[in-house]
């Protein structure tokens, strides 16, 4: 139920659809119905083991399944998600966005046998400037539908490179490289975990950090973004 708190302050500041921009009503959540009925989801997670998500892996990194919210173009309508998760320091938007994407796909068995999550680290001087990690945003959303435990120590981001927005396939490759340290090698013995980020474009942050991942003994690594760039393959 809506606390009665909730609605004043929905009344004093109504929230709006960061897709559309019109006012939400008191039972929308993040996105107008509109929106949502019109979001470009993938289905990737009816097909977890071969789309076009889990393409962007084959030969680079040995990945169980994969899966992805929505498709995403940067400066689309859609993008606006992303823009107010990462930029305009709205992390509940990660989190909410977590549990829809959750709520869609655990009927489809994705996260069966699933062990952990990992989300994709920040390096410090990113982390400070934006003041959480949209990844894990993600993953705790994530996390609060299918009850799998967040393991953020296992994995560390050694240092801050470039945005990756303007470069293409080859210079995101070098831009990630040696950019992740596995901390915890233990934690994640024998283990499936669940890599989270936000978006997959050439999905070189994913291999960069899977390959750190699989040093590791008996590691096995599943990967979920909210959005995938298509025709980046």
């Amino acid at each position: 139920m809506i606390s009665f708190w909730t609605r004043l302050l929905n009344l004093i500041a109504p929230p709006i659809c960061p897709v559309c921009g019109s006012r939400l009503s008191a039972n929308e959540q993040l996105l107008c119905g509109k929106c949502n009925l019109h979001l470009p989801r993938t289905y990737f997670s009816r097909q977890p083991y071969d789309n076009e998500l889990a393409k962007t892996f084959w030969v680079l990194l040995p990945i169980e399944r994969a899966t992805a919210f929505f498709y995403y173009e940067a400066h689309s309508e859609v993008s606006q998600l992303i823009y107010q998760l990462k930029y305009r320091h709205h992390p509940e938007t990660g989190r909410i966005l977590g549990r829809m994407v959750a709520r869609e796909i655990i009927g489809d068995g994705f996260f069966e046998g699933i062990d952990m999550i990992i989300p994709v680290p920040l390096a410090k001087k990113r982390l400070r400037e934006r003041g959480y990690n949209q990844s894990m945003e993600i993953a705790r959303g994530v996390s609060e539908i299918t009850g799998l435990p967040i393991a953020d120590h296992v994995v560390r981001r050694k240092k801050f490179v470039e945005s990756q927005t303007k470069k293409d396939r080859w210079q995101r490759k070098e831009n990630v490289k040696d950019m992740f340290s596995l901390e915890d090698a233990a934690a994640i013995h024998d283990k499936h975990v669940l890599l989270i980020d936000d978006v997959v474009t050439t999905g070189a942050t994913i291999v960069a950090c899977g390959e750190e991942l699989k040093k590791a003994e008996g590691i096995r690594i599943s990967v979920l973004s909210l959005g995938f760039v298509k025709g980046n393959n």
